[in-house]
């Protein structure tokens, strides 16, 4: 049901942009950079985390890791990672596929800048087999995301 509901986000809001199904499981960085013939930074994780009772996810380059410190600056707390059911509760996708794309209700969404090094990002698209192409400027736009320098 979560790849549907990248497909119809898509359908409605981006129909020139293609969800890509592949054999192949790319429900890793690494898995899916060799599925889709990327550099691994170049795979847009997406990372659900909680502040405080709300509930967000921080879009990045594949290999960055979250700076607790510039996250503790920016939002006041440390971030805390959703355990895979919350993760599944949250989004409707499966850890290794969670994407801010076709989500039950809106969560806040911010895109690190390391997004940005790249002309085209790929990020998962609702299951662990799914990603589309997409620029990252486009992926902030069409999800209402919010820019923000929250890797190391």
């Amino acid at each position: 049901m979560s790849l549907e509901s990248v497909r119809t986000f898509f359908s409605e809001k981006a129909p020139d942009i293609s969800v890509i199904v592949t054999d192949a499981s790319s429900a890793t960085v690494a898995l899916a950079a060799e599925a889709h013939g990327v550099e691994p930074d170049q795979i847009a994780k997406t990372i659900c985390l909680r502040i405080g009772e709300e509930v967000v996810l921080v879009v990045a380059a594949g290999t960055k890791r979250l700076d607790n410190r510039k996250f503790k600056d920016r939002f006041g707390v440390k971030p805390r990672m959703l355990g895979a059911e919350d993760v599944v509760e949250a989004t409707s996708h499966p850890v290794g596929g969670v994407c801010p794309f076709g989500l039950p209700s809106d969560l806040k969404i911010y895109c690190d800048v390391s997004l940005k090094s790249f002309d085209e990002v790929v990020p998962a698209a609702g299951a662990t087999n799914s990603a589309v192409r997409i620029a990252p400027g486009r992926l902030a736009e069409l999800t209402d995301a919010e820019w923000a320098d929250l890797c190391q």
